[in-house]
């Protein structure tokens, strides 16, 4: 069962922004440390400090031969249920550091060259160098040591679903960056079943993780031992005595395997002697980081229909409008928004308070794009965030409309804005107020009613993939025109 159907949030996981997973079983997906890296956010900021200062820690504590220290660093990534992602078929059940496990990977990371020379420097390094770190384990290594970070996105999501917590629940070892330990408390969580949830948000998870210790050794070491040893001209090079390829020299792979061997250590202890092989597999990485899960993957996954777009605009527009059903509407464009422009937006506040309270913000949201329409945004205009105002009307759209979504904006927070509205009477009046507040350098705010919204769902994979043939570019280009 979905933690949407067990605490009946009427909402499919394309309008939640945690993964909706099971309560009982995993989720093939894992969290990968190069997506927390391209989260620019002060979230994703957090997560990456603690993962670098834990992993930091470890290393420091072998290098010095503090043996104990490593080990009970090590084990307090104990094997516990409340992520539920892996490769689990039945009851979910962990795959993390448990005190055997550690004693194991300690024994590795002593052995290994890239821990006592350097080489390592972080936590997803081990799964190429470290015997018995492989891409479960460190997927729940991950999730333990930022376990702090996901409890605090887990209680601000049930505030914002209504999901009900429990009072006096253990938290788990939390990794203390400033203390450098693990430390415990009771705090509020979410419960199925007796059982604690920590939820974890969906632009983070991916379908495999990115550091593969096959294809480092593969394609990336290989190569450099093959030019190394065609340098040397050692024993292991051929020289071709065909016709078509007269003089050539080769070094086989199968020939570098029978020398060096090709597990992890021989794999460190390479690296060490030869380490632009690990500077151009980083780099790789880097440029060719994999996207979020899309709605398909998620889908199917879950084994859940895509979601359907058309019937979650019409939630909103089936709405009378006016002041009565104000509340509900803001509540049906949040839904089709998080859906329809995942994952280029992300994290929503509804009623986000700025100016300590003063004012607030109807849906506040983290531009997470990676590509299309919100990336081009993030690169040419302040557009860390972006704000949407809903306005239920069926009147007139005018100054004081567009002049509180413009009070929101700032240098930090971003100044790009939607301003959605039932319809206008005179919509080129409107634009033009737009562009003036644009002209006036008071920020940008993108205008969109029912039609434009229609409009819009057509043209989803232009946004996203950053074709620009669709509405939303079209409607800001013509403010800075």
């Amino acid at each position: 069962m979905l933690v949407s159907k067990y605490f009946k949030l009427n909402r499919s996981q394309a309008t939640l922004d945690f993964l909706d997973i099971h309560i009982d079983k995993d989720i093939p997906v894992f969290v990968d440390p190069t997506s927390l890296r391209s989260l620019k956010t002060e979230w994703g900021h957090h997560c990456v400090s603690l993962l670098q200062n834990y992993f930091s820690c470890v290393l420091s504590a072998i290098r010095k031969g503090d043996d104990e220290r490593a080990k009970t660093l090590l084990s307090c990534l104990n094997e516990r249920n409340e992520f539920h992602l892996g490769y689990s078929k039945k009851k979910s059940r962990g795959h993390a550091l448990g005190p055997a496990s550690a004693d194991e990977i300690w024994k590795s990371l002593s052995k290994s060259k890239a821990a006592t020379t350097g080489l390592l420097t972080d936590l997803e390094d081990a799964v190429l160098f470290v015997d018995g770190v492989g891409p479960d384990m460190l997927s729940d290594a991950v999730c333990n040591i930022i376990r702090g970070p996901l409890i605090e996105y887990t209680q601000n999501a049930c505030l914002y679903y209504e999901i009900p917590m429990e009072k006096e629940v253990s938290s788990g070892p939390v990794w203390n960056a400033h203390l450098e330990r693990w430390e415990q408390s009771l705090i509020e969580l979410p419960l199925a079943r007796g059982a604690p949830i920590i939820l974890i948000p969906k632009v983070v998870v991916r379908a495999k993780q990115s550091y593969n210790s096959n294809e480092y050794y593969r394609h990336y070491l290989m190569p450099v031992l093959q030019k190394h040893h065609k340098d040397t001209n050692s024993s292991l090079v051929h020289v071709l005595k065909g016709k078509k390829n007269k003089g050539e020299k080769r070094v086989y792979k199968t020939d570098l395997y029978e020398l060096y061997g090709a597990d992890k250590l021989a794999s460190a202890k390479l690296t060490v002697a030869h380490p632009s092989a690990l500077t151009n597999y980083r780099d790789a990485k880097k440029s060719t980081q994999a996207p979020p899960l899309d709605h398909t993957a998620l889908a199917k996954l879950e084994n859940i229909p895509n979601p359907d777009f058309p019937a979650l605009l019409n939630e909103a527009t089936k709405l009378r409008p006016g002041s009565k059903d104000a509340y509900l509407y803001e509540d049906a464009i949040e839904k089709f928004i998080s859906g329809f422009l995942y994952p280029s937006l992300s994290f929503p506040v509804k009623q986000d308070g700025i100016h300590d309270g003063r004012k607030r913000i109807d849906i506040t949201y983290v531009n997470s794009a990676k590509s299309g329409f919100f990336e081009w945004l993030s690169r040419h205009y302040a557009a860390s965030h972006i704000f949407v105002e809903c306005k239920n009307y069926g009147k007139e759209v005018g100054n004081p409309e567009v002049d509180q979504l413009a009070g929101r904006f700032s240098p930090s927070r971003g100044q790009v804005g939607i301003l959605i509205a039932r319809s206008v009477a005179d919509k080129n009046l409107l634009l033009q107020r737009c562009k003036d507040t644009a002209a006036d350098g008071r920020g940008f705010i993108i205008f969109l009613d029912d039609i434009d919204l229609r409009e819009l769902i057509g043209q989803r994979y232009d946004v996203i993939s950053g074709d620009s043939n669709h509405l939303l570019y079209k409607r800001f280009k013509a403010l800075i025109s």
